[in-house]
């Protein structure tokens, strides 16, 4: 039975703090030269893909002075002494929790580790085909001091033996044990890495590319400028950003660029931040966006460094959960200095402090938006009349337009001016539905002016029809235009009739067939039995309130025997209606 013994500084492998970037590397003697590259079986283990990706640009030269070769038998032993025995450090090591299966498919999945120590033992003269081969490879690991952590951290992680040597020198410095290692790295996998967290997992290098195309500010925060150096790493591997999204890929580059979070407490930090994170309505699956998006978070102490955050930014414990789903870099003291200085923009332009924060809850990249870059596009606001009470109005609708390119927005300005609409009109449009100005002019706009150009409305109508109901720009064709056309046809009306309709109320085409066309449209023909053409003539019948206007109005007209068209029994207001209608006698025949 061996005994594993506290390690020693001097027992420590001497990498230095830069062998991250430049690993330090024994050269090995003849014999162990010859058996790596002449060895059928230490071949196929090379060949194993988790060692073939992470060597796949290092090539082992053999000596020409070599040793004859050793029989493949005895070098197959040999080898799977070396992994038996890295299994054997790491099952004593671990003390229990990890099972003797576990350590030596850790072991075989180490590599790098144990040809390091193969090659340590052969520099010392042993022969590998000895009988006691296997011990002195288990003496050569206890004597390295990693105590298991090292083939740990690079069969789980896929590190290099320099990165795994050098956290592995952290997390001992800091008496973090393997058994330790184990707990956090599967509590780690357990709430943000599971198979319960991959819906929606595709979504976060959209999400990182996005956060940082609109990022307009000086970073001058650690924790913001290390989450922009993960995700330009990130960037620069293969399978770029889209990689955050997989599972095991995000967990293991995760590590590579912030090892100390397997530093950190398991119940006083790891423990803390992901409950804190369920407790503000970030569900399970979704935890590992908010973390992939804004690691340093991990690092960050509940009381005073989350929660304080949140009350600079006037958030309170109900957009907690929303607001780190959509924007996690909330988090970030650049940030959060940048949120003063919106508000103090803001404030000179007479905008209401509320609808600046409603603008900022509903869409947090503003956060990320330089003032300069605000001013850009509130200036084009003011061209178009849009300034004070009529801005916050506009932002709190639409926050999305401030993070427009301005020419992106005088795009949309100049095609609504080329369809007949004046500066005035164009102004007006910006302040009723400004969700148009960001939207684009040949994938949006044109194609909803095609949809009416097929359904017979005019060239000559279409300022009209703009005019009258602009909402129709940011209307879906498939899901509402057509299907509203396709019903007004079914209950008999022609498509010249559609036209004529849409040409002079075209909010027509914003009403629901549930809530509206349908219920109206069979009140009209079931109980009122009245024409078609009365709509064709009074498209506006549509707009009536059915229990209101419509139905009292039809129900007193009946009463009193009087037939009238549907103009003129919805355009009167209460007064005109009683002075011509109300003055009859009624008829108890026709009393409802």
């Amino acid at each position: 039975m061996h005994t594993i013994t506290t390690p020693t500084s001097s027992n420590l492998l001497p990498y230095s703090s830069t062998s991250l970037q430049k690993p330090l590397v024994k050269k090995p003697n003849n014999l162990f030269i010859s058996t790596l590259t002449t060895n059928k079986t230490i071949t196929k283990f090379l060949a194993n893909p988790s060692y073939r990706n992470r060597n796949r640009n290092q090539t082992v030269l053999a000596s020409a002075s070599g040793p004859p070769e050793a029989e493949p038998e005895q070098e197959e032993g040999a080898l799977g002494s070396a992994i038996e025995a890295v299994s054997e450090i790491m099952r004593e090591c671990s003390g229990g929790s990890l099972s003797g299966e576990e350590c030596y498919r850790m072991a075989e999945n180490s590599p790098n580790y144990v040809k390091m120590l193969v090659g340590s033992v052969c520099e010392l003269g042993f022969d590998q085909n000895s009988g006691d081969f296997k011990e002195r490879v288990f003496e050569m690991g206890v004597e390295k001091g990693d105590k298991g952590i090292v083939p740990f951290l690079e069969s789980s992680f896929e590190l290099s033996l320099p990165a795994a040597m050098h956290i592995s020198r952290l997390c001992l410095s800091s008496n973090q044990s393997l058994p330790n290692l184990v707990v956090k790295v599967n509590y780690l996998k357990e709430m943000l890495f599971s198979d319960d967290g991959d819906e929606g997992s595709g979504d976060i290098g959209k999400d990182a590319r996005k956060m940082m195309m609109r990022l307009s500010i000086s970073v001058d925060d650690d924790g913001l400028q290390q989450t922009l150096a993960f995700f330009e790493k990130t960037q620069a591997r293969r399978g770029g950003l889209n990689m955050l999204g997989d599972r095991d890929a995000s967990f293991q580059r995760l590590i590579h660029s912030f090892p100390r979070i397997l530093l950190l407490s398991l119940e006083t930090r790891l423990k803390p931040i992901v409950e804190f994170l369920k407790d503000v309505g970030v569900p399970k699956r979704k935890l590992r966006n908010v973390v992939l998006l804004y690691p340093p978070i991990m690092f960050q102490d509940v009381e005073k460094d989350i929660k304080s955050s949140f009350f600079k930014v006037n958030a309170g414990n109900k957009v907690l959960g929303r607001l780190l789903l959509k924007y996690p870099w909330v988090l970030s003291s650049s940030i959060q200095r940048n949120y003063t200085e919106i508000h103090s923009f803001f404030d000179t332009k007479m905008v209401p402090k509320s609808s600046v924060d409603l603008a900022i809850k509903s869409w947090p990249h503003l956060l990320g938006c330089s003032v300069d870059k605000l001013k850009l596009m509130v200036k084009q606001f003011a061209e178009l009349g849009i300034s004070d009470k009529k801005l916050g109005q506009v932002i709190a609708k639409s926050p999305q337009l401030l993070l427009q390119k301005p020419q992106e927005f005088q795009q949309v300005v100049n095609y609504l001016k080329e369809s007949g609409l004046d500066e005035e009109t164009v102004g007006r449009v910006l302040g009723r539905c400004p969700e148009i100005f960001a939207t684009d002019v040949d994938r949006v706009l044109r194609k909803k002016i095609e949809f009416l150009n097929s359904i017979g409305v005019s060239g000559v109508c279409l300022p009209y029809v703009i005019k009258k109901y602009p909402e129709l720009y940011v209307c879906d064709i498939g899901k509402a235009l057509h299907p509203r056309v396709m019903y007004l046809m079914e209950i008999g009306l022609s498509r010249k009739d559609v036209a004529s309709m849409v040409s002079r109320f075209s909010p027509l085409l914003g009403y629901s067939i549930k809530e509206v066309l349908k219920p109206k449209s069979e009140f009209l023909l079931n109980t009122m039995r009245k024409p078609l053409s009365e709509v064709v003539n009074y498209p506006r019948y549509f707009s009536y309130s059915m229990e209101k206007k419509i139905e009292p109005r039809y129900w007193e007209l009946r009463s009193r025997n009087v037939e009238c068209s549907l103009k003129d029994m919805l355009s009167k207001n209460d007064e005109e209606f009683a002075a011509e209608f109300l003055s009859i006698e009624k008829n108890p025949d026709h009393v409802r």
